[in-house]
């Protein structure tokens, strides 16, 4: 359980690193709980598996990979291929143990004739940031599509410049998920031609694959491309959460007028406010600038039988503006910032407040400042901000 809502927890708008340590800690005591239950926990876990999760399969894959206990692995390796939902469970474990225990096991799988098992191996070098050398540079042109789209991923995550001729060539890979993923490395190692146009292209179409496109895009773009992209959304009414969040992006202080105005509309309110601390760097809760939740308001799924709709409340956990005080501090503050210039979290981009971001901001803040940090630099590996928070701890210790 506590993994999974771990996973929710990476992408939270209002989780620090302290906090995310504080889970970790609480995730590792219970593994360590069941290594020191010996058989007894053992039997907990396969009993686990007959229901198998992403947290039951994590839970077991963790103590199989510390134990080297490949009769284990394999029964989990098959239920993942068996049941795809709990393969999520399988890939955080290899990304949850310390390196020195993948030895051996990972080169296994790098190895193996299972297209499945290869990206697993793929997948557990890119968590911790190692390159798996020619095993990767094969993974790129393997046959199975899959296995291609995490190379390419891959390739964007260690920074291989190196790669950046390969990678193009992948944009026009026959599987839409190995072209998207191949403009999003590329446009990460420095690419601002085709890449970055067919990020642009993809963040115009409404679907899955919109937000992933969107977000690098208009970190990578100059403002005036920026702004054109925003036009484009603009176009359409059913674009708007798209364009209110484009806005936060961009960094430019001229949309925070139009963001405040947004902030009076219930459904739009707590997106604009994220916006606004994306350009501004207010932390709104802190600051005592958030108003008490609406009173008799739903935006998630409730108690009546009769209402189908049960998607989840998309701005959960973001404060609600208080549009009064906000309003006060901007025509108290404007002139802090200049229009045409790109902020984000309250200063312009650079490597040193990316950095305190990534030491202090939340969670969606720091993931923006790790492709940041990629972008302003090409070729410097992506900061991994899912890794347990303990070795995120001793990264960021190490980079000046």
């Amino acid at each position: 359980m506590l993994r999974n809502i771990r996973s929710v927890l990476l992408s939270a708008p209002h989780v620090q690193l302290h906090r995310l340590r504080r889970l970790d800690d609480r995730i590792a005591a219970h593994l360590d709980g069941l290594a020191v239950a010996g058989n007894y926990g053992s039997k907990l876990l396969m009993s686990a598996l007959e229901m198998p999760g992403p947290g039951e399969v994590f839970a077991a894959a963790v103590g199989a990979i510390l134990d080297k206990d490949l009769q284990l692995l394999e029964r989990l390796f098959a239920v993942a291929e068996a049941v795809p939902e709990a393969q999520a469970g399988l890939s955080s474990a290899f990304g949850w143990v310390s390196s020195q225990h993948l030895q051996g096991t990972v080169s296994q799988l790098l190895s193996s004739p299972s297209p499945f098992r290869r990206r697993i191996g793929i997948t557990a070098c890119a968590m911790h940031r190692v390159d798996p050398g020619a095993a990767l540079d094969a993974a790129v042109k393997d046959l199975d599509p899959a296995m291609r789209a995490r190379a390419l991923r891959t390739l964007g995550e260690l920074g291989r410049r190196d790669t950046l001729a390969a990678v193009r060539i992948a944009l026009e890979d026959e599987d839409e998920g190995c072209r998207i993923w191949a403009a999003w490395s590329a446009v990460l190692l420095g690419d601002r031609g085709a890449a970055l146009e067919r990020l642009t292209t993809v963040s115009q179409v409404p679907g899955p694959l919109r937000e992933r496109a969107m977000r690098p895009a208009l970190r990578a773009m100059d403002l005036p491309r920026a702004h054109e992209l925003l036009k484009v959304f603009a176009r359409d009414a059913k674009n708007l959460r798209t364009l209110i969040q484009g806005t936060g992006i961009a960094g430019d202080p001229t949309y925070v007028p139009w963001l405040i105005k947004h902030m009076e509309d219930l459904k739009l309110a707590r997106l604009a406010g994220e916006s606004f601390t994306f350009i501004t760097g207010l932390d709104l809760a802190y600051l005592d600038l958030e108003r008490k939740p609406p009173e008799d308001v739903e935006f998630g799924p409730n108690d009546d039988p009769d209402d189908d709709d049960v998607a989840m409340d998309e701005d959960d956990s973001l404060p609600w503006p208080d549009v009064p005080k906000i309003t006060a501090w901007w025509a108290a503050n404007s002139l802090r910032f200049q229009s045409g210039v790109r902020y984000f979290m309250g200063e312009p981009v650079s490597r040193e407040h990316c950095l305190s971001v990534l030491k202090g901001g939340c969670q969606r803040q720091r993931i923006a400042a790790a492709q940041y940090l990629c972008l302003l630099q090409p070729g410097t590996p992506l900061f991994n901000t899912s890794a347990p928070a303990w070795r995120q701890q001793r990264w960021l210790a190490k980079m000046a």
